[in-house]
């Protein structure tokens, strides 16, 4: 079988013919159709570092069929379709954790394909992100960074809000999707001060709550302009990663503010993954509208080439393994 690998040197991506894997009583294998890119981890976690990458976190989000299963997995069965989190190869053996707890793996429902079942986890996490906060209906919510993370957080969020969220990016394409995916506003940061444009719609109070959601080069200029938009009072909700620098901090500008570092009721995790599934098959999650590229999974090395060098051009990539 093939799998997704990341030698040692920046920019690698390989694939390796390796076994198929054998699985122990406690996992499941799963013979993969579709796995989902997060540019977040998988560029500037993985794919820029000079090290080798163990290929076992090459990898985000599955869904295939279950092909073997363990003596001790009593949830599964041959031919099940599942969503697991897991690398991008084409049989994966998989840890069925206590679904209760943390589900590891997940099935899927008939109405829900398996490009879609691949945002599970990222559709988990957003939920589980946007339960953290709770605005009233004439509240002000802004989300900095519009890629799938902050587009997964904004799509939860009108899901169980009519608060007024504002979608932030310097992509004119991703502000674009965010008024397809349900935005009640956005800003262009490459066309306007995002700091100037909030407190200009709030009338110079700022917003209720700042969701910041971009990481990667430009997360330390955005967390300075979170702090400055968000009103006295307000929340700032930190999710964004990769920034490989310090945020900026500023103690004047936080007094009487408060920040939240992407915390989740992990006791919650199996009832948001419910949630998940059900707003993705109810397109309240629009996956059709996020993907725009999809691969063989024999052309991963451009897949991956183009999510860091076109970032303008795309937003989730799909592998496509069978």
């Amino acid at each position: 079988m093939f799998r997704l690998a990341k030698p040692e040197g920046a920019y690698q991506i390989e694939l390796e013919d390796v076994s198929v894997p054998d699985i122990t009583s406690t996992e499941v294998l799963i013979r993969t159709e579709r796995t989902l890119i997060s540019r977040g981890s998988e560029i500037w976690r993985r794919y820029v570092r000079e090290e080798a990458i163990d290929p076992a976190i090459m990898g985000y989000s599955l869904v295939g069929s279950i092909a073997q299963v363990g003596s001790r997995v009593p949830e599964f069965s041959m031919g099940d379709r599942v969503a697991a989190v897991a690398p991008h190869a084409e049989w994966v053996a998989v840890e069925v954790v206590n679904p209760k707890v943390i589900p590891s793996v997940v099935s899927l429902p008939g109405d829900v394909s398996s490009e879609a079942g691949t945002f599970w986890p990222l559709g988990t996490s957003s939920t589980m992100w946007m339960d953290e906060l709770d605005p009233g209906d004439q509240e002000t919510v802004v989300i900095m960074g519009q890629g799938l993370v902050g587009s997964g957080c904004l799509q939860a969020l009108k899901a169980k809000s009519k608060a007024r969220v504002t979608a932030v990016d310097a992509i004119p394409a991703r502000c674009d999707l965010a008024l397809t995916l349900g935005a009640d506003a956005t800003i262009d940061v490459s066309k306007e001060d995002p700091v100037e444009a909030i407190k200009e719609a709030t009338e110079g109070e700022g917003a209720d709550y700042v969701v910041y959601a971009v990481g990667g080069r430009s997360g330390a200029r955005a967390f300075e302009q979170a702090q400055d938009m968000v009103r006295r009072g307000g929340l700032i909700q930190v999710i964004g990663l990769y920034e490989d620098e310090k945020l900026p901090l500023d103690s004047g500008k936080i007094q009487g503010k408060r920040i939240l570092g992407g915390f989740v009721d992990m006791s919650k995790r199996p009832q948001a993954s419910d949630r998940s599934i059900q707003l993705i098959a109810e397109g309240k999650i629009n996956v059709e509208a996020m993907i725009t590229h999809r691969f063989n999974f024999k052309q991963a090395a451009e897949a991956y080439d183009m999510l860091y060098s076109r970032l303008h051009e795309c937003m989730a990539v799909i592998l496509e393994w069978k």
